[in-house]
């Protein structure tokens, strides 16, 4: 794993991708990537998540909110997707564009932004809450090493849903 500071911002490579900080000039491909059926349904991003939306989320993600916000790149330029951790809670999250998936991006993404919270961030264990039924955020969950807890599920209500977030867990080595 590298990481650079400086410059346009935190910047994580590390197996094949490049985690960077979201740039104004990337509200059009956020965009593209969040306005998504299967986005709409699995995490709380607003929908349709379009142009507006975007500047929102951007304005919110570099606010000292506790919370990091990287895009997923292969090339340090072109988003494939999101990883995010909330430092408050050591909760991390992840999105990948429709167009990119299947690619082992979230995976991959996960791990290196696992990596950086325990090396770097000094967090001693990482968390992931994952809905019930999402298959491939448990799947990607467990390829990474993530392993299902016996905490209570988090109840929220987001979107009109009841939802009850099973906690996944990540012990530093």
């Amino acid at each position: 794993m590298t990481i650079r500071y400086g410059g346009p911002g935190l910047r994580i490579a590390g197996d094949g991708l490049v985690l960077r900080e979201w740039e104004r000039g990337d509200l059009v491909a956020m965009s593209q990537l969040f306005d998504d059926p299967d986005v709409a349904y699995w995490t709380p991003l607003r929908t349709p998540f379009d142009l507006a939306a975007a500047e929102e989320y951007y304005d919110a993600a570099h606010t000292d909110n506790g919370r990091i916000h990287l895009a997923i790149t292969t090339d340090g330029e072109q988003p494939l997707g999101e990883v995010m951790i909330n430092q408050r809670t050591s909760a991390l999250g992840y999105v990948v564009g429709s167009a990119y998936r299947g690619r082992g991006l979230a995976g991959r993404a996960l791990d290196v932004l696992t990596g950086y919270a325990h090396e770097v961030l000094g967090l001693h264990r990482v968390i992931l809450e994952i809905e019930p039924g999402n298959e491939a955020s448990e799947a990607v969950a467990t390829r990474t090493g993530y392993t299902p807890t016996d905490l209570p599920p988090i109840r929220l209500m987001q979107k009109s849903r009841d939802l009850q977030l099973r906690i996944w867990s990540h012990p530093a080595d």
